[in-house]
Formats: C-alpha cells, sequence, structure tokens
C-alpha cells in the first residue's frame, strides 16, 4: 500500500502540486517568523552583551519624575531633586573597594541635519549625549575612527552612518537640532559603538559633558553612573556596595551589567515583535485556508480513483489499509511542501533582515538562527494540516463499496450526512451569532472576547453550513444568468449547484479571506474617521508644531512663534502626570486664552465657557474620566504635584472626549509654580489668514529652521493621527492577498474536478453542436459564481463582525460610527470575480480540448 500511495503521488503531480503550495506558503510565514526572530533576538542579545562588557553596574536616576507618593522627594542621599546625580554621588562610587572606575552619563534628544537641512535620522531614534574620557582621554564605550572626542563647548562627535550619510568629516561645521534652537558645532571627531540603540539605526551626538549636562540635566548632574568592576570583583558584590550609597525611597534604580545588556535587547527585539506577530497570525490563516485546499484535492482524487480503490476493496485491502494509503499520501506531499516551505522561509528572513536595513533599521551583523525547534515545527505543522484536511477524504474512500463503486464515477454524499452537517451548522452559526450579539450589546471592552470567540465560532459555523446556503442563492443567481448568457449560463449555475460539498468548500476559502479584509477595512476607516472627528474636528488652530519622535519641545518655541507676522495665538499645550484624587493622571495645561483660540472644547456639564473655568483656577475633566472616577461639576478633589506641594481643586465642567488634550485640562498658571521646566509636546498656531505654504515657511523660518521641528498643517495633522492605520491596513492587504491566492488555487481544483466529473455530459454538449467557445465561458461562468458566492459570504461576516468590534470599542472611542467603505467593498468583490476568471484558464482549456468521442465512449 506504500509503494501505491507513492505511486499515486507521483501520478499526480500536478494537482498535488496546487495544494503543496499552500502548504508551503503557511509553513514559509512560520519558519521564516521563527528564523527571523531567533536571528534578531541572538544578534542584539550577542551586540548588547558586547556593548555592557565594561559595565559591572548601572545606577539610573528617576527623580525627574513624577511618583505615586506624591512628588520628587527633595535632595535624598545624593539626589537633587529633580535633577539626577551629584558629582559627589560619583565619587563616592567611584572609590568604592570593588570599582574601578566609575562614570557619569546624561542623555536626551540631538539630530544633525544633512546640507539640505533635513534632519539625519527618523526622530525617535536622534539622540544626544555626553563624552565621558577617562584619565588616558578615551571613552570605553566609543572607538574613534577620525579625530577624538568633544573637549569643550561647540564641538561635537558624530557616529560612523551618521556622518557618512550627511557627508560630514573631521573640522566640518554641522547643525545639529535639539529641542531648543539650533546650533552650529565643529565635528572634531567620528566614531563607532557598540550602544544597541545606535546598531539598530539610531543616530548619536556626543558632546562635551558640561554642554550635554546643561542641556539635558542641569550642570553638575548626572542621569546614569556606569560603574567597571575591579579585578576579582563580581557584579553582584559591586550592586550590593552601591546600593548602601543610594537613597531607599525608589528614587534610583541599579542594574548589573547583565541585566541591563539582556533589558536592553528585550527593549529592541520587542520593537520587531509586532511584524513577528503579524508573520505568525497571517501563517495561521493561511494554513486555515489552506485546508480547504487540500481537503479539495484529495476529495478529488478519491473521485478520479474510484474504480481502482474499489478494485483494491475487491482484492482483499481493508477499510484502514485504504486510509492509511490516503493519509500516506498526504504525508508525503506535507513534508515535501513542508521541506520547501522552510527553506523559503529562512529566504524569507534573510529578505527581512535586508528590507530592515532598507528602511534604516540595521541589523547587528551574524548567522541565521535556524534553531532544530523552528525546523521541527515547521515540517510538524505542514504534515499535520496536511494530514488532517486528508482525513475526511481519506474515510470516504474507505467507504467504498468494491462492486457498487465498479460502476460509479464518484460516491455521492448521503442525505443523511448532510442532514448532520447543516444541523450542526445551524446549532455553531445561531449560537456563534447570539454570543457576537452578547458581547456587542454590552458597548464596552467587556465584550471584546465574547465578540472575538464568538466570531471565530461563526466562521466556523459558516463553513460548516455553506452547503445549505449555496443551494438558495445559487437558485436566485440562475435566472439571471441564463438571460445574460443562455444556455451556457444556465448550465454554470446548475454545474455551481450540482456538489454542494465541493462549491462550498471553495467558497469558504474565498469568504474566509474576505471576511477578515471586510471587517478590517470597515473598522479601519471607521477608526480613521472618528480619530479625524476627535482631532481635527476638535481644532480651530491652522497648524500643530511637534517636535520629530515625539521629544518634547522648547518653552520658549510658543513665543518665538507669536513673534511671527500674522499669527494671532500660539498656545503651549504642557503635559504633566499628576497625583489627582489618589491616582495618577495626564494633565494638559495651557493659557485659557489660548486655548480657547484654537481648541474646541465641547462641554457636557457645564454651560459656561472652558476658558472662564480654567482662569478662575478650575479643573475640566474628561466626561468619560469623571464617570469612571464619580466626579461631577463642583467636586473638591485632592492633589499632589510634583513638587510634593499637596492642594485641593475644584472641578469646574466635563468635556466631550477630545484627543488633543488629556482627561484632566488646567490652566498652566496653575501648574508653574510646582514644576520645574514645562515639558511641552505640542503647540498650536492660529493665524490671521489660514494656512498656507508661505505662512508656514514663516513659522519654520521664525524657529531657524530646526530639522527637527514639524509644522503640521491640518491635513498633515490628520495624516500624522491616521496614518498609522493606513500603514497596518496596507501591510495587511498584502498579506491577506496570500489567502486570496490560495483561494485561487482552490478554485482551479473545484472546476477541474467539475470538468472531469463531467467530461461526458461536456462530450455530449460537444457532440451536438456546443462550441468550444461556449464550453470556455460555461467554465468561466461557474468560476465567477463560485467566486463571487464566498466573497459576498465573507463581506456579509465581516461586516457582521466589524459592526460588533465596533460597539465594543464605542465606548474608549467617542463618536465612534461605522463607516462602510463601498469604493473598497465594490473592489474585493471585483477582484474576486477576476480571481474566479484567472482560477478557470486552466480548466476551461482542459475542457474545450476534450476529445468528443473519448469523452462519451461508455467504459
Amino acid at each position: 500500500m506504500s509503494r501505491t500511495a507513492l505511486r499515486n503521488v507521483l501520478a499526480h503531480k500536478a494537482r498535488l502540486l496546487m495544494t503543496a503550495v499552500s502548504v508551503m506558503l503557511g509553513v514559509a510565514f512560520v519558519s521564516g517568523t521563527l528564523v527571523f526572530s531567533d536571528t534578531l533576538g541572538t544578534a542584539f542579545k550577542n551586540q548588547s552583551a558586547k556593548s555592557y562588557a565594561h559595565v559591572a553596574v548601572a545606577i539610573s536616576s528617576n527623580a525627574s519624575g513624577s511618583n505615586v507618593g506624591g512628588g520628587i522627594r527633595p535632595k535624598a542621599r545624593g539626589l537633587a531633586a529633580g535633577k539626577g546625580f551629584t558629582q559627589q554621588t560619583l565619587d563616592k562610587i567611584s572609590k568604592l573597594p570593588g570599582v574601578a572606575s566609575a562614570v557619569g552619563r546624561v542623555s536626551g534628544f540631538a539630530g544633525a541635519a544633512d546640507s539640505k537641512g533635513k534632519l539625519i535620522g527618523n526622530g525617535w531614534s536622534n539622540t544626544g549625549a555626553n563624552f565621558a574620557p577617562g584619565p588616558d582621554g578615551k571613552d570605553p564605550r566609543y572607538t574613534f575612527v577620525a579625530g577624538s572626542g568633544p573637549a569643550q563647548t561647540g564641538d561635537v562627535a558624530l557616529d560612523k552612518d551618521t556622518a557618512a550619510k550627511g557627508g560630514f568629516h573631521v573640522g566640518d561645521p554641522v547643525e545639529v537640532a535639539t529641542n531648543g534652537p539650533v546650533k552650529t558645532y565643529t565635528v572634531t571627531g567620528i566614531f563607532t559603538t557598540d550602544d544597541g540603540a545606535v546598531t539598530a539605526g539610531g543616530s548619536l551626538v556626543l558632546f562635551d559633558t558640561a554642554s550635554a549636562q546643561q542641556m539635558y540635566l542641569s550642570p553638575g548632574h548626572f542621569q546614569e553612573i556606569t560603574a567597571a568592576g575591579a579585578k576579582g570583583a563580581s557584579q553582584q558584590q559591586i550592586l550590593e556596595e552601591v546600593k548602601q550609597l543610594l537613597p531607599k525611597d525608589g528614587t534610583a534604580d541599579t542594574q548589573t551589567g547583565k541585566q541591563l545588556a539582556d533589558a536592553q535587547a528585550k527593549q529592541i527585539e520587542d520593537s520587531f515583535s509586532v511584524m513577528s506577530t503579524m508573520l505568525m497570525v497571517f501563517a495561521a490563516i493561511a494554513l486555515f485556508v489552506g485546508i480547504f485546499l487540500i481537503a479539495n484535492t484529495f476529495t478529488m482524487l478519491v473521485a478520479q480513483r474510484t474504480k481502482e480503490l474499489a478494485l483494491l476493496r475487491a482484492l482483499g485491502a481493508s477499510r484502514r489499509q485504504i486510509t492509511c494509503s490516503v493519509l500516506t499520501e498526504a504525508f508525503i506531499v506535507g513534508a515535501t511542501a513542508s521541506a520547501a516551505g522552510l527553506a523559503l522561509g529562512v529566504a524569507i528572513a534573510s529578505g527581512l533582515h535586508t528590507a530592515m536595513s532598507g528602511f534604516g533599521a540595521k541589523v547587528p551583523a551574524g548567522p541565521l538562527i535556524i534553531a532544530s525547534t523552528t525546523v521541527v515545527a515547521a515540517c510538524a505543522v505542514g504534515v499535520l494540516i496536511t494530514m488532517l484536511a486528508a482525513w475526511l477524504p481519506a474515510r470516504r474512500a474507505a467507504r467504498i463499496p468494491p462492486v457498487a463503486a465498479m460502476t460509479s464515477a464518484e460516491l455521492p454524499a448521503s442525505a443523511k450526512s448532510l442532514l448532520l452537517r447543516n444541523t450542526i451548522g445551524v446549532i455553531l452559526t445561531g449560537g456563534s451569532a447570539g454570543l457576537v450579539v452578547a458581547g456587542a450589546a454590552n458597548g464596552d471592552s467587556s465584550g471584546r472576547w465574547p465578540v472575538g470567540i464568538g466570531a471565530f465560532l461563526l466562521l466556523i459555523g459558516l463553513i460548516v453550513l455553506t452547503p445549505l446556503l449555496s443551494r438558495p442563492v445559487l437558485a436566485v443567481v440562475r435566472p439571471p444568468l441564463a438571460r445574460a448568457f443562455g444556455v451556457c449560463g444556465n448550465l454554470a449555475a446548475r454545474n455551481a449547484h450540482r456538489n454542494p460539498r465541493r462549491t462550498a468548500a471553495t467558497a469558504s476559502a474565498l469568504a474566509i479571506g474576505l471576511t477578515l479584509i471586510t471587517g478590517l477595512s470597515v473598522l479601519g476607516v471607521s477608526i480613521g474617521r472618528s480619530l479625524d472627528k476627535a482631532t481635527v474636528g476638535n481644532l480651530s488652530a491652522d497648524y500643530m508644531v511637534r517636535m520629530a519622535g515625539g521629544m518634547p519641545l522648547d518653552p520658549s518655541v510658543a513665543n518665538e512663534i507669536s513673534k511671527v507676522g500674522g499669527v494671532t495665538a500660539a498656545t503651549a499645550l504642557e503635559l504633566a502626570y499628576i497625583d489627582i484624587g489618589g491616582k495618577i493622571s495626564a494633565v494638559t495645561a495651557a493659557d485659557p486664552r489660548g486655548l480657547a483660540e484654537t481648541v474646541q472644547v465641547s462641554m457636557v456639564t457645564e454651560s459656561r465657557s472652558p476658558q472662564k473655568a480654567l482662569a478662575e483656577g478650575k479643573v475640566l475633566v474628561e466626561n468619560k474620566t469623571a464617570k469612571s472616577r464619580g466626579w461631577k461639576t463642583g467636586d473638591v478633589v485632592r492633589v499632589s504635584y510634583p513638587d510634593g506641594t499637596k492642594a485641593e481643586v475644584t472641578i469646574g465642567g466635563t468635556f466631550a472626549d477630545n484627543l488633543v488634550l488629556s482627561p484632566v485640562v488646567m490652566s498652566d498658571s496653575l501648574l508653574a509654580p510646582h514644576m520645574g521646566k514645562p515639558e511641552v509636546p505640542q503647540v498650536l498656531v492660529k493665524t490671521a489668514g489660514g494656512a498656507s505654504a508661505k505662512m508656514a515657511q514663516a513659522i519654520a523660518d521664525g524657529l531657524g529652521n530646526n530639522p527637527a521641528l514639524s509644522v503640521m498643517d491640518r491635513q498633515k495633522i490628520r495624516n500624522t493621527f491616521g496614518g498609522l492605520i493606513n500603514n497596518m491596513l496596507t501591510l495587511m492587504y498584502g498579506l491577506l492577498g496570500m489567502s486570496l491566492i490560495i483561494a485561487a488555487l482552490g478554485v482551479v481544483n473545484t472546476l477541474a474536478m467539475s470538468v472531469f466529473e463531467r467530461r461526458r455530459e461536456i462530450g455530449m454538449l460537444r457532440a451536438i453542436g456546443l462550441e468550444r467557445g461556449r464550453v470556455k465561458r460555461m467554465i468561466r461562468l461557474e468560476a465567477v459564481v463560485i467566486s463571487l458566492f464566498g466573497a459576498v459570504s465573507g463581506v456579509a461576516l465581516g461586516l457582521f463582525i466589524a459592526w460588533a468590534t465596533g460597539r465594543t470599542i464605542s465606548a474608549d472611542l467617542q463618536g465612534y460610527v461605522m463607516v462602510l467603505p463601498w469604493d473598497r467593498i465594490a473592489i474585493f468583490l471585483g477582484l474576486s470575480a477576476l480571481v474566479g476568471i484567472l482560477a478557470a484558464v486552466w480548466p476551461t482549456r482542459r475542457a474545450a480540448r476534450l476529445d468528443v468521442l473519448d469523452a462519451i465512449k461508455i467504459s
């Protein structure tokens, strides 16, 4: 039986190739994702270990931020309030027995501009730090390939890649942007480093220590201290010694060099985890869709070999042997496809490595890691999926009666089996639809799990129920097809209706892909529209000024913009995290008058203007937050400011959801006495003549053409908030396109089997005068009917799931309204029809070329 199975695989190479392709694609995604993740993890772990090889212990200060206890504790044992570590603390750590040397570090945002004044880098990865030389004049973190480190104010050193991108050499002037004014520096050196942030694609500008302290913290203070161990001293020993010099109030954190390296490697690796997760999800989708293609293929092979299998049964083969024979064929196909998928997955991982470099994200050099677990997982997934999908056709083959099957071209499904399937489908579909509706009825995040589980079960239920649904749908389609295309249209609808199991299996593959694509599209467009309403719709400002990478602006930016001609208001939106009512809350602080001119604050529970309430020293609270905290207008709540001051504030009103503002809004004059340097994420600008290219340039000129500053008009604001959703949708469309490719292969299989079963019928039609062209049209229309049936089912289910999911996020995104992108839905249906037409090319050619006499002869 094993030799028989191998012979059958070789005899049906072309048809099994389509099955192998679907398995190969799924396995390629799985193996590619695992190889990519293992390679990244190993590379960054080795790189980080090398980067921190000279660090025994790292001490970092979190004194510059707020804490739940009610503000910053002043000058606790070597920590200056909000200013990090003092030089005195650094000196004490340097003198510890187990410490060979200790270095103070400060860092923040800094980016070099190229010759065109554009920022080199993408903002979030642009970093500035201090050059901290030891007695030998070298800093162990950096290796200089030209020049030397900065020694005085006005000098900087650039990492090698940044210097190459900007064309800088030692002695050249370079404009460097920080969160303050752009300044021109002199390049004194070019270096390489093992710093993980730089090797991952970031840029680094080094300043002398005094300049870096002045820019990022305060003179004489450090954010971090790194200690190198003396010979024979363990990292844990040094850690215990250092802890004795630090406060016990949580304002300082300590880590060993190994812990620091592992944390950095994990942080960088996690930044790529979204890509790995998405690839794994689409691998699951590809394999799930491929199940229908595999099942269809083996069903077709069993039908073609009915007489052969019946003969084997007559010669003494048991049902178990027949089943094992078919499953052996599936094993051979699955193993072969898995091997090919593993090879393709390695190629995908290598391609992703190259693509990341093309997008500016560098990966440390190192070989591709193909772990044994990856090989086992890839092969196991491919083989098990193939054998699982072939199990039902194998059982069906084993039930072929030896005598009856010898005169039958195909063993039809029994009415009992279809009745059982339809009963299960109705129960499963009805129950899962009820679960989805129940989850949606909750109207908040608590309904997301019921909706998610219900949606998955509903998809399964639809697949089970599709044969029953196909009958009435195809019955409705047949009359218009007959009127439009005559005999060809009538026969096409009848042929699609003839075997509802196979039609359903093919349509289901398309339905799965269209369900996901439609649901994601509706959610993406609806969320984008809601975000647009909650951002641009709530702005009166013409421009928003932000720093690259989301870094805070210098407080002077608003004043500089207000000096530009034509600017009527420049409002700095300050951000702080304050303990309000015993819980840390994000707070926006702004000038009340400027806020009224640039932001439309829609009040919910107070009729007076928000400007007046803020001017009176009251706070405004976002309506959803007020409800969750049990607050109402007029309530007095306790506040603990960042400097430790405790006070009471009155809630002056609640406002509707506004993504431009934090959940709590107060006057900047109320917050200023309790803050040091304010954090300003953005400045809103209102102009007399409205937005124009000339005015945008005038604002940029007023800010010294800082390459790190972005002057965004309303359209750019819209793109900033909604761009991520559009990018995600584009990526998902591309990956979900794989499911359509697999579905197209399923249509090819279904049509090929239909042609095989009806070869005598097609021969008779040709004998009585049906031209080859009309035979092709009949097969082509059948493909389109099946494809559109699956597409319409998928679109309908996708809309239902999108509606339910939207209900669960509407509480978190006020103003959410489901938007139906009819243009995209029409494109999806059109592409589905095109899939049917293209999939019919080979079966139509085969049907048209049938030898008439050979087809109608009695065998």
